[in-house]
């Protein structure tokens, strides 16, 4: 039963993602300048997620439609390095999460809504 319901779990993810990828966004133009300097902020942030997750698709489509070029982790895997890392660094394995790296400084960001007011606090248009 408990295989079932997991299997269930991660279809019915899958399609999700699928609609998800499938219904185009608004992205947020930016002149080449303009995307550089976003760019190079963002190049110190990644988002750990699982594929499947609707918390972590919702991040994903705010970082599509911000138009940002932010690294995903797939944490998922039980043996995956970034579920080590994030267990090991921020203290809990919750996804979407994400990292933001700031000099030395490191801050682990968790929940969708609060991952979306950052981005949009920080790169909206």
């Amino acid at each position: 039963m408990k295989l079932l319901l997991k299997a269930f779990r991660n279809g019915l993810g899958a399609l999700i993602a699928l609609i998800s990828w499938l219904i185009p966004v608004s992205k947020v133009k930016r002149d080449d300048q303009q995307q550089q300097k976003v760019d190079e902020k963002t190049k110190n942030i990644e988002l750990y997620q699982f594929f499947a997750c609707p918390f972590c698709i919702k991040a994903r489509r705010t970082i599509r439609r911000l138009n940002l070029k932010i690294t995903t982790r797939n944490a998922q895997p039980q043996d995956s390095t970034y579920r080590a890392e994030m267990l090991k660094d921020a203290g809990k394995v919750q996804v979407p999460c994400l990292k933001i790296t700031s000099g030395d400084e490191v801050e682990w960001l968790f929940e969708s809504d609060d991952i979306a007011n950052y981005l949009e606090k920080n790169f909206g248009g």
